[in-house]
Protein backbone atom coordinates (compact mmCIF):
# COMPACT_ATOMS: atom_id res chain seq x y z
CA UNK A 1 0.00 0.00 0.00
CA UNK A 2 1.26 3.46 -0.89
CA UNK A 3 2.31 5.67 2.01
CA UNK A 4 2.35 8.82 -0.11
CA UNK A 5 0.24 11.86 0.74
CA UNK A 6 -1.89 11.44 -2.35
CA UNK A 7 -3.21 14.34 -4.40
CA UNK A 8 -6.41 14.15 -6.42
CA UNK A 9 -6.10 15.41 -10.01
CA UNK A 10 -7.17 19.04 -9.95
CA UNK A 11 -10.71 19.17 -11.36
CA UNK A 12 -11.68 21.32 -14.32
CA UNK A 13 -15.26 21.61 -15.52
CA UNK A 14 -15.93 19.24 -18.39
CA UNK A 15 -16.09 21.13 -21.73
CA UNK A 16 -19.54 21.13 -23.32
CA UNK A 17 -19.63 19.64 -26.80
CA UNK A 18 -21.59 21.65 -29.37
CA UNK A 19 -23.22 18.91 -31.48
CA UNK A 20 -23.20 21.42 -34.33
CA UNK A 21 -23.95 20.19 -37.87
CA UNK A 22 -20.93 18.39 -39.28
CA UNK A 23 -19.31 17.81 -35.87
CA UNK A 24 -18.05 14.30 -35.05
CA UNK A 25 -19.95 14.23 -31.75
CA UNK A 26 -23.22 14.91 -33.58
CA UNK A 27 -22.71 11.99 -35.95
CA UNK A 28 -21.68 9.69 -33.10
CA UNK A 29 -24.65 10.60 -30.91
CA UNK A 30 -27.11 10.23 -33.78
CA UNK A 31 -25.76 6.74 -34.49
CA UNK A 32 -26.20 5.74 -30.83
CA UNK A 33 -29.73 7.17 -30.77
CA UNK A 34 -30.64 5.17 -33.86
CA UNK A 35 -29.28 1.97 -32.34
CA UNK A 36 -31.07 2.47 -29.02
CA UNK A 37 -34.34 3.19 -30.80
CA UNK A 38 -34.17 -0.38 -32.09
CA UNK A 39 -33.74 -1.86 -28.62
CA UNK A 40 -36.12 -2.81 -25.87
CA UNK A 41 -34.01 -3.78 -22.88
CA UNK A 42 -34.81 -5.47 -19.58
CA UNK A 43 -33.70 -3.67 -16.42
CA UNK A 44 -33.29 -5.76 -13.26
CA UNK A 45 -32.69 -4.67 -9.69
CA UNK A 46 -29.08 -4.79 -8.54
CA UNK A 47 -28.74 -6.01 -4.95
CA UNK A 48 -25.38 -6.93 -3.52
CA UNK A 49 -23.94 -6.90 -7.01
CA UNK A 50 -26.47 -9.47 -8.27
CA UNK A 51 -29.17 -8.83 -10.85
CA UNK A 52 -32.58 -9.59 -9.37
CA UNK A 53 -35.76 -10.08 -11.42
CA UNK A 54 -39.12 -9.95 -9.66
CA UNK A 55 -41.48 -10.16 -12.60
CA UNK A 56 -43.30 -7.03 -11.35
CA UNK A 57 -42.64 -4.98 -14.45
CA UNK A 58 -42.86 -1.29 -15.19
CA UNK A 59 -42.47 0.26 -18.62
CA UNK A 60 -40.11 3.01 -19.76
CA UNK A 61 -41.31 4.92 -22.82
CA UNK A 62 -40.30 7.98 -24.83
CA UNK A 63 -42.30 10.97 -23.52
CA UNK A 64 -42.27 12.43 -27.05
CA UNK A 65 -43.53 9.12 -28.50
CA UNK A 66 -45.29 7.37 -25.65
CA UNK A 67 -46.14 4.25 -27.64
CA UNK A 68 -42.44 3.53 -28.12
CA UNK A 69 -41.19 1.23 -25.36
CA UNK A 70 -37.52 1.61 -24.42
CA UNK A 71 -37.33 -0.83 -21.51
CA UNK A 72 -39.19 -3.04 -19.08
CA UNK A 73 -37.92 -2.73 -15.55
CA UNK A 74 -38.35 -4.99 -12.54
CA UNK A 75 -39.75 -3.48 -9.34
CA UNK A 76 -38.91 -4.45 -5.79
CA UNK A 77 -41.30 -5.44 -3.06
CA UNK A 78 -40.65 -5.52 0.69
CA UNK A 79 -38.68 -8.78 0.39
CA UNK A 80 -36.21 -7.28 -2.09
CA UNK A 81 -35.92 -4.08 -0.04
CA UNK A 82 -34.98 -6.08 3.05
CA UNK A 83 -32.49 -7.98 0.95
CA UNK A 84 -30.96 -4.69 -0.22
CA UNK A 85 -30.69 -3.45 3.36
CA UNK A 86 -28.87 -6.68 4.26
CA UNK A 87 -26.56 -6.28 1.24
CA UNK A 88 -25.72 -2.71 2.28
CA UNK A 89 -25.01 -3.93 5.80
CA UNK A 90 -22.71 -6.67 4.52
CA UNK A 91 -20.78 -4.30 2.26
CA UNK A 92 -20.50 -1.54 4.88
CA UNK A 93 -17.61 -2.94 6.91
CA UNK A 94 -15.19 -3.41 4.03
CA UNK A 95 -16.26 -0.28 2.12
CA UNK A 96 -16.21 1.98 5.18
CA UNK A 97 -12.64 0.86 5.86
CA UNK A 98 -11.48 1.09 2.24
CA UNK A 99 -8.78 3.77 1.87
CA UNK A 100 -10.27 7.01 0.61
CA UNK A 101 -7.95 7.01 -2.39
CA UNK A 102 -9.48 3.75 -3.58
CA UNK A 103 -13.02 5.06 -3.15
CA UNK A 104 -12.14 8.23 -5.03
CA UNK A 105 -10.54 6.19 -7.80
CA UNK A 106 -13.87 4.54 -8.59
CA UNK A 107 -15.55 7.88 -9.25
CA UNK A 108 -12.57 9.33 -11.07
CA UNK A 109 -12.52 6.32 -13.38
CA UNK A 110 -16.29 6.56 -13.84
CA UNK A 111 -15.86 10.22 -14.84
CA UNK A 112 -13.28 9.33 -17.47
CA UNK A 113 -15.44 6.50 -18.81
CA UNK A 114 -18.37 8.90 -19.13
CA UNK A 115 -16.21 11.57 -20.75
CA UNK A 116 -15.16 8.97 -23.32
CA UNK A 117 -16.78 5.70 -24.38
CA UNK A 118 -19.98 5.98 -22.30
CA UNK A 119 -20.89 9.55 -23.25
CA UNK A 120 -23.13 8.75 -26.19
CA UNK A 121 -24.95 5.99 -24.33
CA UNK A 122 -25.86 8.05 -21.26
CA UNK A 123 -26.71 11.14 -23.32
CA UNK A 124 -28.86 9.13 -25.74
CA UNK A 125 -30.65 7.39 -22.86
CA UNK A 126 -31.43 10.79 -21.31
CA UNK A 127 -32.70 12.16 -24.61
CA UNK A 128 -34.94 9.19 -25.30
CA UNK A 129 -36.18 8.43 -21.81
CA UNK A 130 -36.52 11.98 -20.49
CA UNK A 131 -37.12 13.90 -23.75
CA UNK A 132 -34.15 16.25 -23.51
CA UNK A 133 -32.66 17.83 -26.59
CA UNK A 134 -29.01 17.16 -27.34
CA UNK A 135 -27.66 20.26 -25.61
CA UNK A 136 -29.75 19.81 -22.48
CA UNK A 137 -28.64 16.18 -22.26
CA UNK A 138 -24.98 17.08 -22.78
CA UNK A 139 -24.85 19.68 -19.99
CA UNK A 140 -26.72 17.34 -17.65
CA UNK A 141 -25.98 13.67 -18.24
CA UNK A 142 -22.41 14.14 -19.45
CA UNK A 143 -20.81 17.34 -18.16
CA UNK A 144 -22.48 17.75 -14.78
CA UNK A 145 -22.15 14.08 -13.87
CA UNK A 146 -18.46 14.17 -14.75
CA UNK A 147 -18.04 17.35 -12.73
CA UNK A 148 -19.79 15.89 -9.68
CA UNK A 149 -17.54 12.85 -9.65
CA UNK A 150 -14.29 14.75 -10.20
CA UNK A 151 -15.01 17.70 -7.91
CA UNK A 152 -16.38 15.56 -5.09
CA UNK A 153 -13.15 13.56 -5.02
CA UNK A 154 -11.24 16.86 -4.86
CA UNK A 155 -13.46 18.18 -2.03
CA UNK A 156 -13.00 14.94 -0.09
CA UNK A 157 -9.21 15.36 -0.20
CA UNK A 158 -9.46 18.94 1.05
CA UNK A 159 -11.81 17.93 3.86
CA UNK A 160 -9.57 15.11 5.07
CA UNK A 161 -6.60 17.48 5.09
CA UNK A 162 -8.43 19.84 7.47
CA UNK A 163 -6.96 18.86 10.83
CA UNK A 164 -6.95 20.55 14.26
CA UNK A 165 -3.97 22.28 15.85
CA UNK A 166 -1.87 20.46 18.45
CA UNK A 167 -0.31 21.97 21.57
CA UNK A 168 3.17 20.86 22.75
CA UNK A 169 3.23 17.24 23.82
CA UNK A 170 -0.12 16.47 22.16
CA UNK A 171 -1.10 15.24 18.72
CA UNK A 172 -4.70 16.02 17.76
CA UNK A 173 -6.38 14.42 14.79
CA UNK A 174 -9.85 14.24 13.26
CA UNK A 175 -11.05 11.07 11.59
CA UNK A 176 -13.80 11.47 9.00
CA UNK A 177 -15.89 8.35 9.48
CA UNK A 178 -18.88 7.27 7.39
CA UNK A 179 -22.27 7.06 9.03
CA UNK A 180 -23.29 3.83 10.75
CA UNK A 181 -25.91 2.25 8.55
CA UNK A 182 -27.15 2.89 5.02
CA UNK A 183 -28.16 6.04 3.15
CA UNK A 184 -31.44 6.06 1.22
CA UNK A 185 -31.01 7.99 -2.06
CA UNK A 186 -34.24 9.00 -3.80
CA UNK A 187 -33.65 10.58 -7.20
CA UNK A 188 -35.91 12.52 -9.62
CA UNK A 189 -36.51 12.16 -13.35
CA UNK A 190 -35.44 15.58 -14.50
CA UNK A 191 -31.66 15.49 -14.07
CA UNK A 192 -29.52 12.46 -14.79
CA UNK A 193 -26.78 14.31 -12.93
CA UNK A 194 -28.83 14.35 -9.73
CA UNK A 195 -29.44 10.64 -10.14
CA UNK A 196 -25.68 10.20 -10.39
CA UNK A 197 -24.78 12.42 -7.44
CA UNK A 198 -27.30 11.48 -4.77
CA UNK A 199 -26.12 7.86 -4.33
CA UNK A 200 -22.43 8.42 -5.14
CA UNK A 201 -21.73 11.39 -2.84
CA UNK A 202 -22.49 9.34 0.32
CA UNK A 203 -20.74 6.30 -1.19
CA UNK A 204 -17.59 8.34 -1.81
CA UNK A 205 -17.51 9.14 1.90
CA UNK A 206 -17.56 5.44 2.80
CA UNK A 207 -21.30 4.83 3.13
CA UNK A 208 -23.42 2.14 1.52
CA UNK A 209 -26.58 3.14 -0.29
CA UNK A 210 -30.05 2.05 -1.34
CA UNK A 211 -30.83 3.95 -4.54
CA UNK A 212 -34.45 4.38 -5.61
CA UNK A 213 -34.44 5.80 -9.16
CA UNK A 214 -37.49 7.54 -10.62
CA UNK A 215 -39.62 5.30 -12.83
CA UNK A 216 -39.56 7.97 -15.56
CA UNK A 217 -35.75 8.03 -15.82
CA UNK A 218 -35.01 4.32 -15.62
CA UNK A 219 -33.08 4.04 -18.88
CA UNK A 220 -30.39 6.63 -18.11
CA UNK A 221 -30.21 5.60 -14.46
CA UNK A 222 -29.67 1.95 -15.41
CA UNK A 223 -26.75 2.91 -17.63
CA UNK A 224 -25.30 4.99 -14.78
CA UNK A 225 -25.41 1.89 -12.57
CA UNK A 226 -23.68 -0.21 -15.21
CA UNK A 227 -21.08 2.54 -15.68
CA UNK A 228 -20.30 2.56 -11.95
CA UNK A 229 -19.89 -1.21 -12.01
CA UNK A 230 -17.54 -0.86 -14.98
CA UNK A 231 -15.53 1.65 -12.94
CA UNK A 232 -15.01 -0.93 -10.19
CA UNK A 233 -17.74 -0.15 -7.67
CA UNK A 234 -17.81 -3.14 -5.28
CA UNK A 235 -21.00 -5.18 -4.86
CA UNK A 236 -23.47 -3.89 -2.29
CA UNK A 237 -22.06 -0.38 -2.02
CA UNK A 238 -24.89 1.03 -4.14
CA UNK A 239 -27.98 -1.14 -4.49
CA UNK A 240 -30.22 -0.23 -7.43
CA UNK A 241 -33.77 -0.74 -6.17
CA UNK A 242 -36.57 0.41 -8.44
CA UNK A 243 -39.85 0.35 -6.54
CA UNK A 244 -43.05 2.18 -5.85
CA UNK A 245 -42.80 4.50 -2.87
CA UNK A 246 -45.43 2.48 -1.03
CA UNK A 247 -43.29 -0.64 -1.36
CA UNK A 248 -39.86 0.73 -0.47
CA UNK A 249 -40.70 3.44 2.07
CA UNK A 250 -42.08 1.37 4.97
CA UNK A 251 -39.20 -1.14 5.29
CA UNK A 252 -36.55 1.55 4.73
CA UNK A 253 -37.93 3.98 7.30
CA UNK A 254 -38.61 1.18 9.77
CA UNK A 255 -35.02 -0.05 9.66
CA UNK A 256 -32.87 0.83 12.71
CA UNK A 257 -29.96 1.03 10.26
CA UNK A 258 -31.28 4.03 8.33
CA UNK A 259 -28.44 6.55 8.62
CA UNK A 260 -29.44 9.17 6.09
CA UNK A 261 -31.85 10.36 3.41
CA UNK A 262 -30.53 12.04 0.26
CA UNK A 263 -33.56 13.29 -1.64
CA UNK A 264 -34.60 15.40 -4.60
CA UNK A 265 -38.28 15.63 -5.45
CA UNK A 266 -41.48 17.28 -4.35
CA UNK A 267 -41.84 19.28 -1.16
CA UNK A 268 -44.89 17.24 -0.16
CA UNK A 269 -43.05 13.92 -0.48
CA UNK A 270 -40.01 15.22 1.39
CA UNK A 271 -42.10 16.54 4.26
CA UNK A 272 -43.91 13.21 4.47
CA UNK A 273 -40.59 11.35 4.67
CA UNK A 274 -39.31 13.72 7.35
CA UNK A 275 -42.44 13.21 9.41
CA UNK A 276 -42.11 9.42 9.11
CA UNK A 277 -38.48 9.57 10.23
CA UNK A 278 -39.43 11.81 13.16
CA UNK A 279 -42.11 9.36 14.21
CA UNK A 280 -39.60 6.51 14.20
CA UNK A 281 -36.78 8.47 15.80
CA UNK A 282 -36.48 6.36 18.91
CA UNK A 283 -35.77 3.16 16.99
CA UNK A 284 -32.81 4.34 14.92
CA UNK A 285 -29.24 3.51 15.87
CA UNK A 286 -28.25 7.11 15.08
CA UNK A 287 -30.14 10.27 14.22
CA UNK A 288 -30.57 10.02 10.42
CA UNK A 289 -29.08 12.82 8.34
CA UNK A 290 -31.80 14.38 6.21
CA UNK A 291 -30.73 16.22 3.05
CA UNK A 292 -33.33 17.35 0.56
CA UNK A 293 -33.74 19.62 -2.43
CA UNK A 294 -37.40 20.05 -3.27
CA UNK A 295 -39.55 22.53 -5.16
CA UNK A 296 -39.13 26.00 -6.52
CA UNK A 297 -41.16 28.93 -7.78
CA UNK A 298 -38.15 30.66 -9.20
CA UNK A 299 -38.28 34.31 -10.13
CA UNK A 300 -36.85 36.81 -12.54
CA UNK A 301 -37.14 40.39 -11.30
CA UNK A 302 -36.42 43.26 -13.68
CA UNK A 303 -35.54 46.82 -12.68
CA UNK A 304 -36.49 49.71 -15.01
CA UNK A 305 -32.80 50.00 -15.94
CA UNK A 306 -32.65 46.39 -17.21
CA UNK A 307 -31.56 45.53 -20.74
CA UNK A 308 -34.81 44.41 -22.38
CA UNK A 309 -33.29 41.94 -24.84
CA UNK A 310 -31.07 40.30 -22.22
CA UNK A 311 -34.14 39.98 -20.00
CA UNK A 312 -36.17 38.35 -22.77
CA UNK A 313 -33.45 35.82 -23.55
CA UNK A 314 -33.20 34.92 -19.86
CA UNK A 315 -36.96 34.49 -19.61
CA UNK A 316 -37.17 32.24 -22.66
CA UNK A 317 -34.18 30.11 -21.79
CA UNK A 318 -34.86 30.10 -18.08
CA UNK A 319 -38.53 29.16 -18.41
CA UNK A 320 -38.61 26.85 -21.41
CA UNK A 321 -35.35 24.93 -21.63
CA UNK A 322 -36.20 21.31 -20.88
CA UNK A 323 -39.86 22.28 -20.92
CA UNK A 324 -39.53 24.12 -17.60
CA UNK A 325 -38.94 20.80 -15.81
CA UNK A 326 -36.05 22.11 -13.77
CA UNK A 327 -36.21 22.87 -10.07
CA UNK A 328 -34.49 26.11 -11.02
CA UNK A 329 -36.68 27.06 -14.01
CA UNK A 330 -37.99 30.60 -14.25
CA UNK A 331 -41.62 30.24 -13.25
CA UNK A 332 -42.64 33.80 -12.31
CA UNK A 333 -41.39 37.22 -13.34
CA UNK A 334 -41.80 40.85 -12.34
CA UNK A 335 -41.45 43.41 -15.15
CA UNK A 336 -41.68 47.22 -14.76
CA UNK A 337 -44.40 48.94 -16.74
CA UNK A 338 -41.87 51.14 -18.55
CA UNK A 339 -40.19 48.06 -20.09
CA UNK A 340 -43.28 45.96 -20.58
CA UNK A 341 -44.31 46.95 -24.15
CA UNK A 342 -40.85 46.20 -25.53
CA UNK A 343 -40.42 43.05 -23.43
CA UNK A 344 -43.90 41.79 -24.37
CA UNK A 345 -43.37 42.11 -28.11
CA UNK A 346 -39.91 40.55 -28.07
CA UNK A 347 -40.99 37.78 -25.72
CA UNK A 348 -43.94 36.75 -27.90
CA UNK A 349 -41.79 36.79 -31.04
CA UNK A 350 -39.06 34.66 -29.48
CA UNK A 351 -41.51 32.10 -28.08
CA UNK A 352 -43.47 31.78 -31.31
CA UNK A 353 -40.20 31.01 -33.09
CA UNK A 354 -39.25 28.13 -30.76
CA UNK A 355 -39.26 24.80 -32.63
CA UNK A 356 -40.98 21.99 -30.70
CA UNK A 357 -40.86 18.25 -31.29
CA UNK A 358 -38.85 15.08 -30.84
CA UNK A 359 -35.29 15.31 -29.46
CA UNK A 360 -34.23 13.09 -32.36
CA UNK A 361 -34.52 16.23 -34.50
CA UNK A 362 -31.62 18.34 -33.21
CA UNK A 363 -33.29 21.53 -34.43
CA UNK A 364 -35.91 21.39 -31.68
CA UNK A 365 -35.64 23.62 -28.64
CA UNK A 366 -38.71 22.30 -26.80
CA UNK A 367 -39.60 18.61 -26.46
CA UNK A 368 -42.27 16.77 -24.45
CA UNK A 369 -43.14 16.92 -20.76
CA UNK A 370 -42.37 13.73 -18.89
CA UNK A 371 -45.71 11.87 -18.70
CA UNK A 372 -49.49 11.97 -18.82
CA UNK A 373 -49.80 13.17 -15.22
CA UNK A 374 -47.53 16.14 -15.92
CA UNK A 375 -49.39 16.92 -19.14
CA UNK A 376 -52.77 16.87 -17.38
CA UNK A 377 -51.51 18.93 -14.44
CA UNK A 378 -50.03 21.57 -16.74
CA UNK A 379 -53.16 21.89 -18.85
CA UNK A 380 -55.15 22.20 -15.63
CA UNK A 381 -53.14 25.25 -14.59
CA UNK A 382 -53.44 26.77 -18.05
CA UNK A 383 -57.22 26.32 -18.01
CA UNK A 384 -57.35 27.89 -14.56
CA UNK A 385 -55.54 30.93 -15.96
CA UNK A 386 -57.85 31.02 -18.97
CA UNK A 387 -60.87 31.14 -16.67
CA UNK A 388 -59.39 33.77 -14.32
CA UNK A 389 -60.58 37.34 -14.47
CA UNK A 390 -57.17 38.54 -13.24
CA UNK A 391 -55.00 36.57 -15.67
CA UNK A 392 -54.48 36.51 -19.44
CA UNK A 393 -52.69 34.00 -21.63
CA UNK A 394 -50.25 36.05 -23.69
CA UNK A 395 -48.85 33.25 -25.86
CA UNK A 396 -49.15 29.46 -26.04
CA UNK A 397 -51.74 27.71 -23.94
CA UNK A 398 -52.31 24.54 -25.95
CA UNK A 399 -51.30 20.92 -25.57
CA UNK A 400 -51.46 17.72 -27.60
CA UNK A 401 -50.80 14.25 -26.16
CA UNK A 402 -51.79 12.19 -29.21
CA UNK A 403 -48.21 11.11 -29.96
CA UNK A 404 -46.11 12.74 -27.24
CA UNK A 405 -46.87 14.85 -24.19
CA UNK A 406 -46.44 18.21 -25.88
CA UNK A 407 -47.36 21.50 -24.21
CA UNK A 408 -46.75 24.82 -25.93
CA UNK A 409 -44.46 27.26 -24.12
CA UNK A 410 -46.99 29.45 -22.36
CA UNK A 411 -46.82 32.91 -20.84
CA UNK A 412 -49.57 34.12 -18.50
CA UNK A 413 -49.85 37.76 -17.45
CA UNK A 414 -51.38 38.08 -13.98
CA UNK A 415 -52.76 41.41 -12.81
CA UNK A 416 -53.07 39.85 -9.35
CA UNK A 417 -49.48 39.44 -8.08
CA UNK A 418 -50.63 36.69 -5.72
CA UNK A 419 -52.47 34.71 -8.36
CA UNK A 420 -52.32 30.92 -7.97
CA UNK A 421 -49.92 30.69 -10.94
CA UNK A 422 -47.58 33.18 -9.23
CA UNK A 423 -47.41 31.02 -6.11
CA UNK A 424 -47.55 27.32 -6.96
CA UNK A 425 -44.91 25.19 -8.63
CA UNK A 426 -46.11 23.78 -11.98
CA UNK A 427 -42.88 22.15 -13.23
CA UNK A 428 -43.77 22.70 -16.86
CA UNK A 429 -43.34 25.24 -19.68
CA UNK A 430 -45.52 27.92 -18.06
CA UNK A 431 -44.19 31.36 -17.11
CA UNK A 432 -46.46 33.72 -15.18
CA UNK A 433 -45.50 37.38 -14.93
CA UNK A 434 -46.76 40.47 -13.20
CA UNK A 435 -46.28 44.01 -14.52
CA UNK A 436 -45.59 46.47 -11.71
CA UNK A 437 -45.53 50.25 -11.71
CA UNK A 438 -42.00 51.63 -11.70
CA UNK A 439 -42.70 53.85 -8.71
CA UNK A 440 -43.77 50.83 -6.66
CA UNK A 441 -40.44 48.99 -6.85
CA UNK A 442 -40.22 48.39 -3.10
CA UNK A 443 -43.71 46.91 -3.01
CA UNK A 444 -42.88 44.64 -5.95
CA UNK A 445 -39.72 43.41 -4.23
CA UNK A 446 -41.77 42.63 -1.12
CA UNK A 447 -44.22 40.66 -3.27
CA UNK A 448 -41.38 38.71 -4.85
CA UNK A 449 -39.99 37.81 -1.43
CA UNK A 450 -43.28 36.78 0.18
CA UNK A 451 -45.62 35.41 -2.51
CA UNK A 452 -44.14 31.93 -2.79
CA UNK A 453 -43.09 29.56 0.03
CA UNK A 454 -40.03 28.49 -1.97
CA UNK A 455 -36.52 29.93 -2.03
CA UNK A 456 -34.48 27.99 -4.56
CA UNK A 457 -33.28 30.22 -7.41
CA UNK A 458 -33.91 33.76 -8.54
CA UNK A 459 -32.50 36.36 -10.90
CA UNK A 460 -32.46 40.13 -11.07
CA UNK A 461 -31.84 42.33 -14.10
CA UNK A 462 -30.56 45.90 -13.87
CA UNK A 463 -27.85 48.14 -15.25
CA UNK A 464 -28.02 50.57 -12.34
CA UNK A 465 -25.45 49.41 -9.79
CA UNK A 466 -27.25 50.97 -6.87
CA UNK A 467 -30.41 49.16 -7.91
CA UNK A 468 -28.55 45.85 -8.01
CA UNK A 469 -27.39 46.36 -4.43
CA UNK A 470 -30.89 47.33 -3.30
CA UNK A 471 -32.46 44.27 -4.95
CA UNK A 472 -29.83 41.89 -3.63
CA UNK A 473 -30.55 43.09 -0.09
CA UNK A 474 -34.33 42.97 -0.46
CA UNK A 475 -34.23 39.42 -1.84
CA UNK A 476 -31.42 38.10 0.35
CA UNK A 477 -33.40 35.12 1.67
CA UNK A 478 -35.60 34.57 -1.39
CA UNK A 479 -33.17 32.27 -3.23
CA UNK A 480 -30.28 29.96 -2.39
CA UNK A 481 -28.87 30.47 -5.89
CA UNK A 482 -29.07 34.10 -6.94
CA UNK A 483 -28.19 35.45 -10.38
CA UNK A 484 -27.47 39.00 -11.50
CA UNK A 485 -28.20 39.67 -15.17
CA UNK A 486 -28.49 35.98 -16.00
CA UNK A 487 -31.20 33.32 -16.07
CA UNK A 488 -31.86 31.43 -12.81
CA UNK A 489 -30.82 28.05 -14.24
CA UNK A 490 -27.54 26.39 -15.16
CA UNK A 491 -25.60 26.09 -11.89
CA UNK A 492 -22.16 24.61 -12.52
CA UNK A 493 -20.42 22.24 -10.12
CA UNK A 494 -17.53 23.96 -8.35
CA UNK A 495 -18.78 27.38 -9.43
CA UNK A 496 -22.34 27.77 -8.13
CA UNK A 497 -23.09 25.18 -5.39
CA UNK A 498 -26.78 24.37 -5.71
CA UNK A 499 -29.62 24.38 -3.19
CA UNK A 500 -32.25 26.54 -1.54
CA UNK A 501 -34.05 27.01 1.75
CA UNK A 502 -37.59 27.66 2.99
CA UNK A 503 -39.85 25.08 1.27
CA UNK A 504 -37.11 24.37 -1.27
CA UNK A 505 -35.04 22.13 0.97
CA UNK A 506 -32.20 21.96 3.44
CA UNK A 507 -29.76 23.99 1.28
CA UNK A 508 -26.89 21.53 1.66
CA UNK A 509 -25.39 22.69 -1.63
CA UNK A 510 -24.78 19.89 -4.09
CA UNK A 511 -21.54 20.47 -5.92
CA UNK A 512 -19.63 21.58 -2.85
CA UNK A 513 -17.91 20.15 0.21
CA UNK A 514 -20.90 21.28 2.29
CA UNK A 515 -22.97 18.40 0.94
CA UNK A 516 -20.25 15.84 1.62
CA UNK A 517 -20.02 16.86 5.28
CA UNK A 518 -23.54 15.51 5.81
CA UNK A 519 -22.37 11.96 5.06
CA UNK A 520 -19.60 11.78 7.66
CA UNK A 521 -19.35 11.50 11.43
CA UNK A 522 -16.19 12.98 12.92
CA UNK A 523 -14.08 11.32 15.58
CA UNK A 524 -11.59 13.52 17.42
CA UNK A 525 -8.44 11.72 18.57
CA UNK A 526 -6.07 13.21 21.15
CA UNK A 527 -2.78 11.48 21.79
CA UNK A 528 -0.60 12.64 24.71
CA UNK A 529 3.02 11.63 24.23
CA UNK A 530 4.15 11.89 27.86
CA UNK A 531 1.09 11.56 30.11
CA UNK A 532 1.15 13.08 33.61
CA UNK A 533 1.98 10.77 36.51
CA UNK A 534 0.77 12.92 39.42
CA UNK A 535 -2.78 13.83 40.35
CA UNK A 536 -2.14 17.23 41.98
CA UNK A 537 -1.95 20.49 40.05
CA UNK A 538 0.65 23.22 40.77
CA UNK A 539 -1.90 25.56 42.31
CA UNK A 540 -2.44 23.05 45.09
CA UNK A 541 1.09 23.42 46.44
CA UNK A 542 1.41 24.72 50.05
CA UNK A 543 1.81 28.51 50.50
Amino acid sequence: MSNGIVRVPHPVNEPVKSYAPGSPERASLKARLAAMMQEEIEIPLVIGGEEVRTGKLGTAVCPHDHQHVLARFHQAGPVEVERAIAAAREAWRSWSETPWEERAAVLLKAADLLAGPWRDTVNAATMLGQSKNAFQAEIDSACEVIDFWRFNAHFLRLMYADQPISSPGVWNQVEYRPLEGFVFAVTPFNFTSIAANLPTAPALMGNTVLWKPASTSMLSNWYLMKLLEAAGLPPGVINFVAARGSAIGPPVFASPELAGLHFTGSTETFQGMWQTIAGNLGQYKSYPRIVGETGGKDFVFAHPSADAQALVVALVRGAFEYQGQKCSAASRAYVPASLWPEVRDRLVAEIQALPMGTPLDFRNFVCAVIDQASFDNTLGYIEHARASADAEILVGGKGDAAVGYYVEPTVVVASNPRHKLMQEEIFAPVLTLHVYQDARLDEALELCDTTSPYALTGAIFARDRGAILKMKRALRHAAGNFYVNDKPTGAVVGQQPFGGARASGTNDKAGSAANLTRWISLRTIKETFVPPTAVAYPHQAQE
